[in-house]
């Protein structure tokens, strides 16, 4: 296992935690606050990165953390991609868009990297 006392101390989970605060706060508002259906289902992508860090974290076995990074890798592309549409919908500006896209990227590839050390020690 990855030497973490919890998984708040992982930089991913962290960022990821960063992220879904500043989703919540661009989906509260304006025309995105009223489409239920996208705001709801990237704000869940959204959590679910975070949800699925702690939740492998604390499964306590290296396998099964590296599945549910593996999910909370896939719920970043769907944020992503949701994103995307938000985007095209002008719920998002452009700005918001690179930010927040510049943001989950990142947490994608700490994720990515976290995946592949944990790969590495067994």
């Amino acid at each position: 296992m990855a030497k973490f006392n919890s998984f708040e101390e992982i930089i991913a989970w962290q960022k990821a935690r960063e992220l879904n605060s500043e989703l919540y706060l661009i989906t509260g508002h304006g025309d995105f606050s009223k489409d239920y259906g996208l705001r709801d289902q990237i704000r869940r992508a959204s959590i679910s990165i975070t949800s699925n860090i702690a939740e492998g974290f604390e499964r306590e076995t290296t396998k099964e953390f590296i599945r549910f990074l593996y999910i909370a890798k896939a719920s970043s592309g769907e944020f992503r991609s949701q994103l995307y549409l938000a985007t095209d919908l002008k719920y998002v500006s452009n700005d918001e868009f690179e930010r927040l896209n510049l943001k989950v990227s990142e947490v994608s590839k700490l994720i990515s990297g976290l995946i592949k050390y944990l790969k590495s020690t067994f």
